[in-house]
């Protein structure tokens, strides 16, 4: 294990786990906490609009009071690293990570750290079933993951940076000609395909997210919206949401329920939506930004496989 490889992690999970392993210490070890897939974001990371924008946010959407440090602590740590000789970044197969993944690419090019980048991803493993995340991964698992890291070539970090950029950006359409770009990235043309569906389906108003939400509902037994979130964490595809963000996507969804002590049904709306029958988008009112852009704003038709412009809200 060389002692010049600076690593950076997904999360406290994953480095509490690869420092059990001996593969990282906490001298060579930075976490990555930040959700940036759900919630307003500016391109240049850790400037004070980015940190004052997702302050904002965490508290206006999930009353969670962040202070300057908490947001900055980890990030603080690229500021010298003199040391180190190359860099290991740590990430998933899903959405929510490929979006903290470019941002974190991005952010290396900002501080013109320009290092040798490597990337250790999960997602199909051989012998097993579905993705898998890193934290899934047996010990020997990860550790063969890690022998395998990929080295990121200069078309690798121009792609993370141009979907940093848009995603920061107005128009998530210029994702779509990257979605089929070649790259070291296995998983970015899934989560691409996966955020331009997180905007609401021009037929029912909502998502493909929440659609798969009410089937689960439609074709389980559910008991509570706690219980639907479980059920839903594994169902999810490629979004890679965690609790918070899929309790805050079922309580958006809740006019679509009913719900007693002992269970949790589609109502009449539930059914319609499923079928296509009434589009929900304004009475959903859905607030939530994806990057530079508000859900809400616009719709995915499915035939055109684009985005377009709500009519309320074109100018």
């Amino acid at each position: 294990m060389s002692k010049t490889t600076l690593h950076i992690t997904n999360g406290n999970a994953l480095t509490d786990y690869l420092l059990q392993l001996d593969i990282v210490t906490n001298e060579n070890v930075i976490s990555w906490q930040e959700t940036l897939c759900v919630g307003p974001t500016v391109e240049e990371v850790a400037s004070e609009a980015f940190i004052n924008t997702r302050k904002s946010f965490f508290k206006s959407f999930y009353d969670i009071r962040l202070s300057k440090k908490e947001i900055t602590s980890e990030l603080k740590k690229l500021d010298n690293i003199s040391n180190f000789t190359e860099i290991v970044l740590w990430f998933e197969y899903d959405l929510f990570c490929h979006i903290n993944m470019v941002a974190v690419i991005s952010l290396l090019e900002q501080k013109k750290i320009f290092l040798p980048i490597y990337l250790v991803c999960s997602g199909r493993v051989e012998g097993e079933k579905g993705l898998k995340a890193l934290g899934e991964l047996k010990p020997k698992q990860l550790q063969a993951h890690y022998d395998d890291r990929v080295k990121l070539n200069v078309d690798d970090i121009s792609l993370a940076k141009n979907v940093w950029k848009i995603y920061c950006g107005n128009d998530h359409n210029l994702l779509k000609p990257l979605i089929i770009r070649s790259s070291s990235f296995k998983y970015m043309s899934n989560c691409l395909k996966a955020h331009i569906k997180r905007f609401p389906d021009m037929r029912s108003g909502i998502s493909t997210l929440e659609y798969n939400i009410l089937n689960l509902v439609k074709e389980n037994t559910i008991t509570s919206r706690r219980h639907l979130v479980g059920y839903t964490l594994h169902y999810q595809g490629y979004y890679g949401y965690g609790d918070l963000q899929l309790e805050r996507v079922i309580n958006l969804l809740s006019m679509f329920f009913t719900e007693t002590e002992e269970s949790l049904t589609l109502n009449r709306k539930g059914h319609l939506a499923l079928e296509h029958q009434h589009n929900y988008q304004t009475e959903m009112n859905n607030t939530i930004y994806f990057g530079g852009v508000r859900a809400i704003d616009y719709i995915f038709d499915k035939k055109q496989n684009k985005l377009i412009k709500t009519i309320i809200n074109a100018n």
